[in-house]
């Protein structure tokens, strides 16, 4: 069965980094398009897809991260990285991966736990 597994997150103040790794088992890690995806905190928050690579490493990012999250892959590790650069306080959520398939069709019922990012001014 599909599983993946979020870690990295942490506390960190405005202006810092973090890197956060995703570990997948249980399908063709290769043939999917990855993403990074985010909660905020609080009730009936959606889960926000801010960065995607897809099979052949071609890289797209929502525009409230441009130019500060960058998103990789290791085909031979199966797993999604997500580094992030100048954090912000609104950064702050619990970070999920999942596959990103065209027209934001199916993806794995199964999601990780996440991983928490909080960002302190």
């Amino acid at each position: 069965q599909v599983q993946l597994v979020e870690s990295g997150g942490g506390f960190v103040q405005a202006g810092g980094s973090l890197r956060l790794s995703c570990a997948t088992s249980g399908f063709t890690f290769s043939l999917y398009a990855m993403g990074w995806y985010r909660q905020a905190p609080g009730n009936e928050r959606e889960r926000e897809l801010v960065a995607s690579v897809n099979t052949v490493d071609m890289t797209t990012y929502a525009d409230s991260v441009l130019d500060r999250f960058n998103i990789s892959r290791d085909n031979a590790k199966k797993t999604v990285t997500l580094q992030m650069y100048g954090l912000k306080p609104e950064d702050t959520a619990v970070y999920y991966c999942n596959a990103d398939p065209p027209l934001g069709g199916w993806k794995f019922a199964s999601w990780g736990q996440g991983t928490q990012v909080t960002v302190s001014s």
